[in-house]
């Protein structure tokens, strides 16, 4: 039996029972009118109980299909999304509306507003879910990944399938793939680790790079970050500022130690009157 013909069939039991609720209300007053005018007598045979009517066991089934059908267009549609998803099976129109009571056919808006989605898939026939990038497995997902060096963002690939999150984990125990925290986005990005692609870096390009002295003060060390185009991670002088107005003091310098211990090295070995007048402490 159709969800249609259930429903048409509830009304008619509604009406019935309507009915019939009224003529048993017509015949319990006429019964009422006729005790006033004749007398009771002892040995008249106590009146019947009327049974109460019992509605259809689908009432509720059919209740919560009608509230489902008389839904916001975007509620609906979500119900459908949301069984593509979880199912990642193709469904018809008609085996939509068995799963969710989502009439496809019976609603235009539902139908065209599904059809254009761009999480969904339909050929003429059946509905799917379609996701960003068709994945399946976790050596397809290594496969993605690797043809992005700059980097893919997780978003991208979560709903691909049920357990691609499992997989980029496991990528990631296998030191397969890095998977960062962008602090721009605040979404994740997964960067390929392949071990075939080997960087040479020159000794004197190593040594250059450990070279170059960085400012002390931090303040300064955003402010070169700033004119190379990257964005610092704190904000030195506005940290400094606040504490100012809210009278936090400044960390003291610490100050530098006069004299000389073991650990320092002499130079000018040749002048020695220089240190005359320095006790070295014993160790």
């Amino acid at each position: 039996m159709s969800l249609q013909e259930s429903l048409n069939r509830f009304k008619q039991q509604q009406e019935k029972c309507q009915s019939t609720l009224t003529s048993i209300a017509n015949r319990s007053s006429r019964s009422t009118h006729s005790q006033k005018q004749a007398p009771p007598s002892a040995s008249s045979a106590p009146s019947r109980v009327a049974a109460p009517v019992k509605f259809s066991n689908d009432t509720e089934r059919l209740q919560h299909i009608n509230a489902i059908r008389k839904s916001p267009v975007g509620a609906q549609i979500k119900r459908v999304i949301d069984l593509l998803f979880e199912t990642r099976q193709s469904f018809t129109p008609e085996q939509i509306n068995e799963a969710c009571y989502v009439d496809i056919l019976g609603n235009k808006a539902v139908f065209d507003s599904l059809r254009n989605n761009h999480k969904v898939h339909y050929d003429g026939r059946c509905f799917s879910y379609k996701s960003k990038h068709d994945l399946k497995s976790k050596d397809q997902l290594l496969s993605l990944i690797r043809k992005f060096p700059e980097g893919l963002a997780v978003v991208d690939v979560k709903d691909s399938y049920s357990s691609v999150m499992d997989d980029l984990q496991a990528l990631k125990a296998a030191g397969q793939v890095w998977l960062l925290a962008n602090n721009d986005s605040q979404e994740d990005i997964v960067y390929p680790n392949d071990p075939k692609v080997v960087i040479k870096v020159d000794d004197d390009l190593k040594q250059l790079f450990r070279g170059v002295e960085l400012p002390r003060d931090m303040v300064d060390i955003e402010r070169d970050l700033l004119k190379n185009g990257m964005k610092p991670a704190t904000n030195t002088a506005k940290r400094r500022a606040e504490a100012q107005v809210h009278g936090i003091p400044s960390k003291p310098k610490p100050k530098k130690k006069n004299g000389i211990s073991k650990r320092t090295k002499l130079t000018n070995a040749h002048l020695p009157e220089l240190f005359q007048n320095i006790n070295v402490p014993d160790s």
